[in-house]
């Protein structure tokens, strides 16, 4: 028969990944890895933070069980233990907006002035549908090559001037990111609306568009 140290020991489990979660670098290394698999060179490059750093917070992330790592060669690869990991990212953040001022304010402050068109996912879908858009994923290329809207071109957001040329003129054109907190996105927008392109983004970001199980597909850039 249980009792009270079988209940604490549970609610204790649950805690463990929340104890996980508590610190904004191992979300970041968390939104991080919902683009696809890293090393944790990667990951340390990418999130800007010390090698030393990135790999004490991905144990703790390992031994909550919301990351799992693999050995190839020299180099440890880490990716997301499940798409409920990512979900339970996505939920973190809806909660966090929804009932904590600050997080609203902070993400402003983080994004600039709403001086970018927004579209949700359906209404993208309906313009992918009707071929009104031109898609750009403006996230690095390895991140687009992990995974991608499906027809959506490359054009990371540090290449992204000189090849505006390139991009056809009578579409609109759609920049997506990384995900609701990716500034990629807006400023792209702010870029190409600069240069005389008519130039909306995706209301969230890839994360998103995963969770919702809409399709996606993996391919280096043509």
């Amino acid at each position: 028969m249980s009792g009270p140290a079988e209940r604490e020991a549970l609610y204790d489990s649950l805690a463990h990944v929340g104890k996980a979660l508590s610190n904004g670098k191992r979300l970041e290394l968390l939104e991080l890895l919902a683009q696809g698999e890293r090393s944790v060179e990667a990951l340390a490059h990418a999130a800007g933070i010390r090698l030393t750093s990135v790999s004490a917070h991905l144990q703790i992330l390992k031994q909550a069980g919301v990351v799992t790592a693999r050995r190839e060669g020299a180099r440890i690869h880490y990716g997301l233990a499940g798409d409920d990991v990512a979900a339970l990212y996505e939920q973190l953040q809806q909660v966090a907006r929804a009932h904590l001022a600050e997080t609203e304010h902070a993400r402003a402050a983080y994004l600039g002035p709403a001086d970018t068109v927004p579209l949700s996912r359906q209404q993208l879908l309906d313009r992918m549908n009707n071929k009104t858009v031109t898609v750009v994923d403006v996230r690095p290329a390895e991140e687009y090559a992990a995974g991608h809207i499906p027809g959506a071109l490359s054009r990371p957001l540090t290449e992204l001037d000189s090849q505006i040329p390139d991009l056809p003129r009578v579409l609109d054109v759609v920049a997506y990111g990384r995900s609701t907190n990716c500034i990629l996105a807006h400023d792209a927008v702010r870029l190409l609306t600069a240069r005389g392109r008519r130039a909306l983004r995706l209301a969230d970001g890839i994360l998103e568009w995963r969770v919702d199980q809409l399709p996606v597909e993996a391919g280096e850039p043509s």
